[in-house]
Order: C-alpha cells, then structure tokens, then sequence
C-alpha cells in the first residue's frame, strides 16, 4: 500500500497540470470493462484525465434496463450518452476473465452469493472445451458481444444511435499481450487495432 500512497501524495504535488479538470468534463469516450486491477482503461487507450468516462463492473456486464428499478451502471451509462453527450461507447473484455471463466466453467458461486445473483446478468454462456482455455478467449468475446447488444435496449443509447450520434465498439484485451482487438461486423471478428 505504501507505494500507492507516496504516488498519492507526489500526484497532488502538480496542480496546474490539473487545474482545466476544475471546469468540468467532456469526455468523448464511454469505456464500459471490468473491475479486473489488470485492465486499465487509461493505460490502454493512452488517456488523459477527462477523455474517458469510465464504467466497471465485475465481467464488464450490462445489466438489462430497467427503469422501475434503476441500477447504477444505467445511470452512469444514461448520464455518459445524455449529459455528457459521449459519441462512442467501448465494451472491453479481456482475457483471463474470472467472471466469464466461471460462468463457462460452471463454478460454485454459493460462497459468494452477491457474485453469482450478478453474473446472472451475463448471457449464459454454454459449458464447453473453451472452459479448458485459461483465456477464455472465444466466450469473452461472445460475452462482450451480448453485451453490446444489450446496450442497444438502453433507450437513451438507442435513440442515440438512431440519429448517428453514437457509435458502439467491441474490444478484447488480452492482458497477458497488451494487445487490443476490435470487433469487426463486416467479418464478424475481432481482430486487432
């Protein structure tokens, strides 16, 4: 923890690098991905603060909307695509993923029940032999992709997309690479950037 904590305190020594922050923020880029320590958005994208607002979540899941009910990623999703009038949305899975493993797997999750009632938001994911592969490549990203659909029920991001003003994005991470891969629709891959 110490380290963390004297870069704490040597970040807060440089205040005009940050001082525009105070006027607010404009951020182009929603950057929904998961609570994973080895995924960092900024230091995956290059950003600065104030170019990504971000969105994590254990398996960077979107859970279905549901106004009667608001959740807190539907709120930071409608404020990124209403407020702050984001014009790109990324998903962004990443290898090695615990949430999706487990859900491939199979995994017993009654010892942690608050993480087996929110991976029910995934979409199911078929056992399979990918549950042999410690990437769990090809599940992340059929999961990122039933993610992204699931964005599209938002009614803010789907009004937005209907008027060209949005545009979504599937990414896979691969955090034992560094290497980032997006998903095509004119091939129906991912492929890198």
């Amino acid at each position: 923890m110490q380290p963390l904590i004297d870069n704490a305190r040597a970040h807060g020594q440089r205040p005009e690098q940050f001082a525009r922050l105070a006027a607010g923020q404009s951020p182009q880029v929603l950057f929904i991905t998961c609570s994973d320590s080895r995924v960092v958005p900024a230091l995956i994208t290059g950003a600065r603060p104030g170019e990504l607002f971000e969105l994590r979540t254990a398996g960077n899941i979107v859970p279905p909307y549901a106004s009667e009910h608001p959740t807190s990623e539907a709120a930071t999703i409608e404020y990124a695509v209403e407020v702050l009038g984001v014009q790109d949305v990324v998903v962004c899975g990443h290898s090695h993923c615990g949430a999706v493993g487990a859900l491939v797997r199979g995994d017993d999750l009654t010892g942690v029940p608050a993480v087996r009632d929110w991976l029910a938001h995934a979409a199911p994911e078929p056992r399979s032999s990918a549950a042999d592969d410690p990437t769990v490549a090809e599940a992340v990203q059929n999961h990122v992709l039933a993610q992204l659909l699931r964005l599209r029920s938002y009614p803010c991001v789907e009004q937005r997309l209907k008027s060209g003003q949005l545009r979504l994005h599937g990414w896979y991470y691969e955090v034992h690479t560094g290497s980032v891969h997006e998903h095509r629709t004119d091939t129906d891959t991912f492929e890198a950037l």
